[in-house]
């Protein structure tokens, strides 16, 4: 393989890499929904209040600022112990 041949194959594999990496953040999949309170410790998607970095940082059950993918629809009549799920950040003890 000559140095062109070479330099082209990297640049087709870092291209190929960004491009699948960047895609999830893109779009997000319109049969999914965003559903703040329902979420367990530790197994929440994303936002999960100051000082959290994201997916996977909640730190209580049902976490209020917390939110989990759930399918579109879903999510306000998605029962907690503190009630019902919210497409929106809700008040809930931390």
């Amino acid at each position: 393989m000559n140095s062109t041949t070479r330099q082209l194959a990297l640049a087709g594999s870092v291209a190929a890499a960004l491009a699948l990496m960047s895609a999830p953040g893109q779009a997000q999949d319109a049969t999914m929904e965003k559903c703040y309170g329902v979420a367990l410790a530790g197994q929440n998607d994303c936002a999960a209040g100051p000082g959290t970095t994201c997916s996977g940082t909640s730190t209580v059950d049902y976490q209020g600022n917390a939110w989990k993918l759930v399918p579109a629809g879903t999510c306000e009549s998605m029962e907690t112990p503190y009630g019902m799920g919210s497409l929106s950040e809700i008040d809930r003890p931390t």
